[in-house]
């Protein structure tokens, strides 16, 4: 599962068995699941079709795109590549033992699923269960890969953007906008990682952040008439006991392949503007890097599978408010740029899950004993 899709651990449901088994993923379609998505296609369908227009038409769009060159296209396609890769290293980091074609076959099949099903965040949770579970890999292992890269992936969203507003400090182009979005941004790092760290210090720490935060969810909860959360307390100590190992072990490799993704990125979406004829000179190294900064923390709240329609036009808002005389290009440098990292990848993670279902030869002997034994009960 690709890091930034990881955060939606939450909606996966209860944590593995304490036998190590891996849970199933259980998906029902509720009368408030159907109008969520209705609400989400809704949002997307308004941002394309009335959002987007606002700054240009899709013909001025499409003449700026098809006077792309071939060796640009060649550029842009080897530098999402690039950017795919880096992910699969980040999620070798988080999980020993997993070899760089399972990673890369596990990265893309479930990023693929959160870009594409309603709730595909949980969705794809499950489906990671399912494949390192064919693979040998236990519940309590396959739950510390999620929740880790989860973890470092916010982090990451959380403190680029203080390095962005630095860079727009030295540069002489911050604003007021910024600085209050990354002073919010300084509270919440500051806050979360003062809870994990005291998560770490004690399991009597991790037993009441656990219950404190399983009280905070329940409020809403009961407003929508669910059950309370129970039971966070106990799967924080346990979280913890788990993680110390491997975080201790590889925090540095966890740290920078996960900051190295992000910048991956980051250069795809700038070079998509650059080859649109979006020069320095129009819009800063720096500027871009903040508005993709602050545009990716609105990823951590999944109102539209992989923040379609959001993130693209966060990104052209955000871009134009440095330069809006541009403003054909811009958009056709950010739909270029989403159509490489966030449609480009649905095909080939398609193609990823066929993989795991015809390479037998990468089962474990219980995963194909499972195999069978569903065959056999369908």
């Amino acid at each position: 599962m690709a890091s930034e899709d990881a955060t939606r651990i939450a909606d996966a449901g209860p944590a593995p068995p304490s036998d190590g088994r891996a849970p199933r993923a259980k998906t029902t379609w509720g009368w408030k699941r159907i109008v969520g998505v209705v609400i989400s296609l809704a949002i997307v369908v308004g941002i394309f079709a009335y959002g987007v227009p606002r700054f240009a038409s899709y013909g001025q769009i499409a003449d700026v795109l098809t006077a792309l060159t071939w060796l640009e296209i060649g550029a842009l396609v080897l530098a999402t590549v690039f950017n795919l890769v880096t992910y699969w290293w980040a999620n070798q980091a988080a999980l020993p033992g997993l070899g760089i074609g399972k990673a890369a076959t596990v990265t893309q099949a479930t990023t693929a699923v959160a870009n594409t099903l309603p709730a595909g965040g949980a969705v794809a949770i499950g489906l990671t269960y399912a494949m390192l579970d064919s693979w040998g890999f236990s519940g309590t292992n396959v739950a510390l890969f999620v929740g880790v890269t989860g973890i470092w992936n916010i982090f990451t969203k959380l403190g680029l953007p203080l390095l962005a507003l630095g860079i727009l400090a030295v540069t002489g182009h911050a604003t007021p906008t910024y600085v209050a979005g990354a002073v919010i941004g300084l509270v919440v790092l500051a806050v979360a990682v003062t809870l994990l760290a005291l998560l770490f210090r004690s399991e009597h720490f991790a037993r009441a952040i656990g219950d404190g935060l399983a009280r905070i969810v329940t409020v809403p909860r009961r407003w929508l008439r669910k059950p309370p959360v129970t039971g966070w307390g106990d799967a924080a100590a346990k979280f913890r006991t788990d993680t110390m190992g491997l975080v201790h072990r590889r925090w540095f490799r966890l740290s920078w392949t996960t900051v190295l993704s992000q910048v991956a990125l980051f250069v795809v979406l700038l070079l998509s503007l650059r080859a649109v004829g979006i020069s320095e000179q129009d819009i800063s190294t720096a500027e871009v890097f903040a508005v993709y900064t602050f545009t990716r923390l609105l990823t951590a709240i999944p109102i539209t599978p992989g923040g379609v329609g959001i993130v693209d036009l966060g990104l052209i808002g955000g871009l134009t408010f440095f330069d809006s005389s541009e403003k054909a290009a811009l958009a056709a440098g950010v739909l270029l740029f989403r159509a490489l990292t966030y449609v480009l990848p649905i095909p080939i993670g398609a193609a990823a899950y066929l993989i795991w279902r015809a390479k037998t030869g990468w089962r474990s002997e219980e995963g194909v004993a499972k195999q069978q034994a569903k065959k056999a009960t369908a």
